[in-house]
């Protein structure tokens, strides 16, 4: 008996992956739900492995496998994508397996030469090529920068199953392998939250991939990813979300982000709020105090507005707020509007110093920035209300 049990996906393919329910921090990105490092099995007459898993989860990988059928039975391996979440496994399971070939894109063959000394060379498939299994042939299509350079994607024709790498996935730990077991509310958040963190820079790259699978042939009827569940029903719901995201598609509402030092940009962030919904906008106030940076680029997806908020501490902006506008700059949001704002004692400097991040991410501003001497008056909170619902104005006129 084998501690650990593949489940069937199709006629032909088992998972055979690992459950990470621990993995809070990915990038940078909370992950509250922990993560799966998906592997699958294609039982042809030449058995494949497609993708590996993360080093200290190889046991994990080769006992579920063998649940299956005799691990030194596979001939080949396919890795679709060099990060180590998914390849970190690869050496280990080489020397288990010794496998007659081992697969990647020309530029993964080249990355996870560079990331190891694999004890087997890598050959390295063209975009379009196929991989002969016998009774089952497996076609290759690279999606470069979806989200490294060497990714690609694995398609099973006969049993309609496209191995999707690191789209359409979610950090989701579950003992549920398939999507149409969980909650959908959860699904929809966590794969919301999936896209916004990792593959929103991507996004027009990602449309395209999108858009090129018909042309090629591939029509999916499984969906599966190497994070999180597998899709076999209700493709159209992931792909409407896919496309309004790669759209980068906004609505009325505005994303408030501030910190604050002794309360006073906290009062100014709350009066631009209140502006902001009495203009008839959909408001989100989230303190980095209470928030992971991950939380609000998941609020961001879908808002039109981002209105960023900081004290001033040594002539710079608050750490916290540095560490977002880093972390928001990466990913490259757009079809924004939005402004800077901030009380400060001395000199003020944080204000200017969002607004020109703002301006490097294109967002269009609104105002050139509300500065307040230490505590706000009625005055300064007038401006700030007046602030959010210009604002609302704005984004009313941009999406109606």
């Amino acid at each position: 008996m084998h501690p650990y049990r593949a489940t069937q996906v199709s006629e032909h393919v088992w998972w055979v992956g690992a459950v990470d329910w621990n993995m809070r921090d990915f990038h940078g990105y909370l992950t509250n739900r922990g993560t799966t490092y998906n592997a699958y099995l294609v039982m042809g007459e030449k058995i494949t492995l497609v993708d590996t898993v993360k080093a200290p989860f190889c046991g994990e990988l080769l006992s579920r496998i063998a649940s299956v059928v005799d691990p030194a039975e596979i001939s080949y391996i396919v890795s679709n994508h060099a990060e180590m979440d998914h390849s970190g496994g690869l050496a280990t399971v080489i020397e288990a397996v010794k496998p007659e070939k081992v697969f990647a894109s020309q530029l993964g063959a080249r990355a996870l030469a560079e990331h190891f000394r694999l004890p087997a060379p890598v050959t390295p498939v063209k975009d379009g090529e196929q991989l002969d299994l016998g009774n089952l042939r497996l076609a290759f299509a690279e999606t470069r920068m979806v989200h490294w350079p060497d990714s690609m994607v694995s398609w099973l024709p006969g049993d309609d199953v496209l191995f999707s790498q690191d789209g359409f996935g979610q950090h989701l730990a579950s003992s549920e392998r398939f999507v149409d077991q969980l909650d959908a509310s959860i699904i929809e958040y966590e794969s919301a939250r999936y896209f916004a963190n990792i593959l929103l820079p991507f996004a027009p790259l990602v449309a395209k991939v999108i858009d090129r699978l018909p042309a090629l042939g591939i029509a999916p009827k499984i969906v599966a990813p190497d994070h999180g569940a597998i899709w076999r029903a209700d493709l159209g719901r992931l792909l409407g979300w896919y496309a309004a995201w790669t759209r980068q598609s906004k609505r009325r509402k505005a994303l408030v982000v501030y910190d604050t030092m002794w309360n006073s940009t906290s009062l100014m962030a709350h009066a631009i709020a209140d502006g902001l919904e009495s203009g008839g906008a959909s408001v989100k106030l989230m303190s980095l105090k209470a928030n992971h940076r991950s939380d609000l680029l998941h609020e961001l997806l879908d808002a039109g507005a981002l209105l960023v908020g900081s004290p001033t501490l040594n002539n710079n902006v608050y750490p916290s707020l540095a560490d977002f506008l880093t972390y928001l700059r990466g990913l490259k949001p757009q079809n924004l509007i939005g402004a800077s704002f901030g009380s400060y004692g001395w000199s003020g400097e944080a204000v200017g110093q969002i607004k020109e991040h703002l301006e490097a991410m294109k967002v269009e501003l609104v105002h050139d920035g509300l500065r307040q001497r230490f505590v706000p008056d009625a005055k300064c909170l007038g401006e700030c209300a007046a602030l959010g619902r210009t604002t609302a104005e704005r984004l009313a006129a941009r999406i109606g």
